[in-house]
């Protein structure tokens, strides 16, 4: 049976007012101009890094992903070790994991894509930095001539439930199902107990962007090289998941058994005691929730 064609927007319908060009060229606004952000204290957090101690490390299997732990104050790095390969990261509060990452206020804070300096913040009603990315090896990419750029919080994270409604499929080795498993594994719970807690993703070294015709999510091969790395400072304590992408470095499939894909490393570092001055973790938001009444 065939299948009528996708219908895209018809932006030259002749429908269009007489003041059609006036209104498309009206100037944008920023929607959270970002200037009254608290200021990552980078001096202080690359003192400290600099006297850290390794503590541990996990390596999380190509098609698969796993857990690690980050008291606050610590920093992890996530590291490139033998091949190109993207990554789909989930953060939570160790001690709640309600407060997990919020890659849609992030995104309304930082932009589509963040590089160091910038922070992935948390669920409502918390609304705090949990992660400050100190370093990335990839922040000279920028973004390029398609308005492609690298570690998005834009794309949600590749899943079998829109496998199944696109092609009908079962692929159970997709970022979601990885990091359910690793979260059900690592907490001792049942899949359906974990699925719940599974959030939207830093892509990190994924690069994507918007196509400018049809506004669609696009991917494309990752500049990420075996060496390159994101580096973190913990402000909460974090439980991380990590899933190495079974699209290997997104050049060609989202999810694929015939990608190549490879490990990613992550490594977990602790400071000298005293190298972080007066640092304290962050408060919750200190909204007083009355919502008008």
């Amino acid at each position: 049976m065939n299948k009528p064609a996708p219908q895209t927007a018809n932006y030259n319908s002749a429908d269009a007012p007489a003041d059609a060009s006036a209104r498309r060229a009206v100037p944008p606004v920023i929607c959270y101009p970002n200037d009254s952000l608290p200021v990552a204290d980078l001096e202080t957090y690359r003192k400290a890094r600099g006297t850290a101690v390794k503590t541990g490390e996990v390596l999380v299997p190509a098609r698969d992903a796993a857990c690690f732990e980050v008291p606050a104050g610590h920093f992890f790095r996530i590291s490139s070790v033998e091949g190109p390969q993207v990554g789909d990261l989930n953060l939570w509060n160790k001690n709640d994991l309600a407060e997990r990452f919020y890659s849609g206020k992030s995104r309304a804070l930082h932009g589509t894509h963040i590089t160091t300096g910038e922070r992935m913040w948390t669920s409502f009603p918390y609304l705090r930095p949990m992660a400050t990315i100190i370093h990335d090896t990839l922040g000279w990419y920028g973004i390029d001539d398609f308005g492609g750029s690298v570690h998005d919080v834009i794309g949600t994270r590749c899943d079998p439930y829109t496998g199944n409604l696109l092609a009908g499929n079962q692929y159970h080795y997709c970022c979601h199902s990885n990091l359910t498993r690793a979260l059900a594994d690592h907490l001792g719970v049942s899949l359906a107990e974990a699925e719940p807690h599974v959030h939207d993703v830093l892509n990190v070294f994924m690069c994507t962007g918007f196509t400018r015709d049809t506004g669609q999510y696009f991917m494309k091969a990752s500049p990420v090289r075996p060496g390159d790395y994101l580096e973190f400072f913990a402000e909460i304590d974090l439980l991380g998941a990590l899933s190495a992408c079974p699209g290997g470095d997104c050049s060609s499939e989202h999810s694929s058994d015939t990608a190549s894909c490879h490990p990613l490393l992550v490594e977990m570092f602790a400071p000298e005691a005293g190298t972080l001055k007066d640092w304290i973790s962050p408060p919750v938001n200190q909204y007083d929730g009355s919502h008008g009444r």
